[in-house]
C-alpha cells in the first residue's frame, strides 16, 4: 500500500486538487443562485406588497364611488319629482290667473318653495359628485415625495435627498408639475442605470422660485454591475470639448423628456437635462417665479 502510494502520489494530488476545485466551483455556484434567488424572492415580495396595497385602493374607491352614485341617484330621482311639482304648479297659476288672481299669487309663493327645495337637492347632488371627482382624481404635490423616494428606494434606486432655502406655498398645479418632473427623472433614472443606481436630489428654493436637480450615476453603476472599473471605462470613453458642445446644445429626446420640459416651460421655467460621461444623467428644472406664477403670463395675481 505505501508502494501504491509512493508511486501514485502525484497523480492522486491531482485527484484531490481536481476535487477540491470541483468543489469550490459548485460552492461559489450554488452561493451565487441562492443570492439570486433570495433577490427574487425579496423582489417578489415587494410587488406583492405593491399590489396587494393597490388592490386595496381600488376596492376602497369603488366602494366609495359606488356608495356616491347611489346617493347622486336617490337626490335625483327627488328632484325630478320636485322638478315635476313645479311643472304642474305654473301650470295650475297659468290657468287660476284669469280666473282667481289669489289662487296665482298662493301658487307662484308655493313654486318658489318648491324651487327653493330642488335647487337645495341640486346643490347636494353636486356637493356628492364633486366630493367622487375629488378623490378619483386627487393628485399629488410636494407633501407626497417622501413617499416618491420611498418607491423608488423600494424598486432599487438609491434616492439622497438636500433641501436648501426657505420653502414657501404652492398653487397645486405647480407643486403637481414638480412632482410629475421628478418622478420621471427619478423613472429614467432607474430604467437607465438600473439598480444599484443613485440619484442625488437637490430642491434649491429662492425668494420667488425653485430650482430641481437631480444627478444620477447610472453608467458607473452599470460598469460595476458588469464588474469593471468605472472610472477606467470613463477614461475609454474619452471627454472632449465637443461633448460638453453637445451636453449644452443637444437636447435629449422623448416622451418623458418633451414633457418634462413641456411641464417646466408651462410655468415659466427652463428644462435641462444631458448626460455626465462616464458617470450618468443630470436633469434640472429652474422655476424662476413659481411662487406667484399663473400659469399664463408669470405676472402675480395675489401675494398670499
Amino acid at each position: 500500500m505505501d508502494a501504491w502510494l509512493d508511486a501514485n502520489a502525484t497523480t492522486l494530488v491531482v485527484v484531490l486538487a481536481a476535487a477540491s476545485a470541483a468543489l469550490l466551483l459548485l460552492a461559489v455556484v450554488l452561493l451565487a443562485l441562492w443570492r439570486h434567488s433570495r433577490r427574487a424572492a425579496r423582489r417578489a415580495v415587494r410587488e406583492r406588497a405593491a399590489a396587494q396595497r393597490e388592490r386595496l385602493d381600488l376596492e376602497l374607491q369603488l366602494a366609495e364611488q359606488g356608495s356616491r352614485l347611489t346617493m347622486v341617484r336617490e337626490l335625483h330621482e327627488i328632484a325630478v319629482h320636485s322638478v315635476s311639482v313645479i311643472a304642474t304648479q305654473a301650470e295650475g297659476a297659468q290657468y287660476a290667473a284669469s280666473q282667481d288672481p289669489s289662487a296665482a299669487t298662493r301658487s307662484a309663493a308655493a313654486i318658489a318653495a318648491a324651487a327653493r327645495e330642488t335647487l337645495a337637492d341640486l346643490r347636494r347632488v353636486m356637493t356628492v359628485a364633486r366630493g367622487g371627482e375629488v378623490d378619483a382624481d386627487e393628485q399629488p404635490g410636494l407633501a407626497n415625495v417622501q413617499e416618491l423616494f420611498r418607491v423608488m428606494r423600494d424598486a432599487g434606486l438609491g434616492v439622497d435627498f438636500t433641501e436648501t432655502g426657505s420653502s414657501h406655498e404652492l398653487r397645486h398645479g405647480a407643486e403637481l408639475a414638480v412632482y410629475r418632473i421628478l418622478q420621471e427623472a427619478l423613472s429614467n433614472s432607474l430604467d437607465h442605470g438600473g439598480p444599484g443606481t443613485t440619484a442625488t436630489v437637490a430642491f434649491t428654493w429662492t425668494d420667488d422660485g425653485l430650482k430641481v436637480l437631480v444627478e444620477d450615476d447610472g453608467t458607473r453603476a452599470a460598469a460595476i454591475r458588469n464588474g469593471l472599473d468605472p472610472y477606467a471605462e470613463a477614461q475609454k470613453q474619452g471627454y472632449t470639448v465637443d461633448d460638453d458642445l453637445a451636453a449644452l446644445t443637444q437636447a435629449p429626446n422623448g416622451r418623458g423628456m418633451t414633457e418634462m420640459r413641456e411641464r417646466t416651460e408651462l410655468f415659466g421655467g427652463v428644462f435641462e437635462a444631458h448626460p455626465v460621461p462616464g458617470v450618468g444623467f443630470t436633469v434640472q428644472a429652474v422655476f424662476p417665479s413659481l411662487r406667484y406664477h399663473n400659469g399664463v403670463h408669470g405676472v402675480p395675481l395675489d401675494r398670499r
